[in-house]
């Protein structure tokens, strides 16, 4: 065979090969591209919202590999803004980001969703009563529970974010009886955050390396940050919080106040409240639930009450919890001290008293 001939068979037989490659190479992507999931973010033109959504389109929440849609619902007079934050969603042109649906129809909005995520709620404005405040956030959470009932995707997760967050995820779930108790949560994991932050600024070391603090309760200003189970990692190995910090006046004190107080602070701070941390928090609770926590870690999230830890049962409370596939798991026989008996009795108390003052305003 002449070399002519042999240099026309190698270049065929080359490029042969690299098509094989090729079309391999787009059947494993192909195969192992993942589904789009539809993420439901209500109240999306507020603050939060605002701050929430490019987080979510980035992969923030789900992974830098997962394609999502984002549903965004709000108020008919809040209708102008939601489409000029479609419009933005646009213009940043997010490569995970592959629909935007934008619309004040609860129906449209919960159409298909995987995951709901509910910032929209009705504030305390001056001079209303706790009761007035829970009657509208009562009639607000039936309504969207309703949607979700009859037009979400099987296994739907739902994150509450609005206050009463606990409260409004209790009626959420009594108005979806089919989505799972397990599938319905409130957002703690702020608060958990704000007491990383606290516990790695007192001790100046990098908040990746604390970890465990609990959040016991409801979402309110009697939530107890427990720092009796927390570490830091040292380059002598983990150590218990206590330990370092060598002040338990400050632990019991200071510590517990700041965190509960915190979003207060951020209000006279900004004179607006809490958003980018809430957010970032939001994008942590459902990341975790869905991908898993690290082993040795758990994370704090306001789940229903299995009666764990001699908590009433029917409330969602925040618990420490760990997650895999799909599923959180509350933490169990963690040691409870007198002084932590009593925080968590009374952040109980008030969650059993928000439910009955909730269902009175169904009647």
């Amino acid at each position: 065979m002449c070399v002519r001939s042999l240099l026309h068979s190698h270049f065929i037989v080359c490029i042969a090969t690299l098509l094989t490659r090729h079309f391999a190479s787009y059947q494993i992507s192909t195969e192992m591209a993942k589904e789009v999931v539809r993420v439901l973010v209500t109240g999306a033109a507020g603050q939060i919202g605002y701050a929430l959504v490019p987080m979510i389109a980035r992969g923030v929440m789900l992974g830098p590999d997962q394609p999502v849609i984002l549903h965004m619902l709000d108020i008919p007079p809040a209708a102008e803004a939601l489409f000029g934050v479609k419009m933005e969603l646009v213009d940043a042109a997010f490569p995970l980001l592959k629909g935007v649906v934008a619309t004040t129809d609860v129906v449209e909005a919960c159409i298909g969703v995987n995951i709901a995520i509910m910032v929209g709620g009705f504030p305390r404005k001056e001079g209303m009563e706790r009761k007035d405040v829970m009657s509208k956030n009562v009639s607000i959470y039936k309504s969207q529970a309703s949607a979700l009932e009859k037009h979400a995707a099987p296994n739907c997760k739902v994150l509450v974010v609005a206050n009463p967050a606990n409260t409004n995820a209790l009626i959420l779930k009594e108005f979806a009886p089919s989505i799972p108790e397990k599938n319905i949560t409130c957002l703690t994991r702020l608060d958990h955050n704000r007491a990383l932050g606290q516990i790695s600024e007192r001790l100046n070391v990098q908040v990746s390396d604390v970890k465990n603090v609990v959040i016991w309760g409801n979402h309110s200003s009697t939530q107890y940050p427990d720092v009796n189970h927390a570490t830091v990692k040292t380059p002598s190995g983990e150590k218990p919080v206590r330990e370092l910090v060598a002040d338990d006046a400050w632990l019991n004190g200071e510590f517990i106040t700041t965190v509960q107080q915190r979003g207060a602070a951020i209000i006279k701070a900004r004179k607006l409240s809490s958003a980018l941390s809430a957010a970032s928090s939001a994008c942590d609770h459902i990341r975790d639930w869905v991908l898993g926590t690290p082993e040795g870690t758990w994370v704090s999230m306001g789940v229903y009450s299995d009666g764990s830890y001699d908590v009433p049962s029917g409330i969602i409370y925040s618990f420490p919890v760990t997650c895999k596939n799909g599923e959180w798991t509350i933490v169990q026989a963690l040691k409870i001290d007198e002084y932590s008996r009593q925080k968590m009795d009374a952040t109980g108390a008030e969650l059993v008293e928000e439910k009955n003052l909730a269902y009175s305003c169904l009647s």
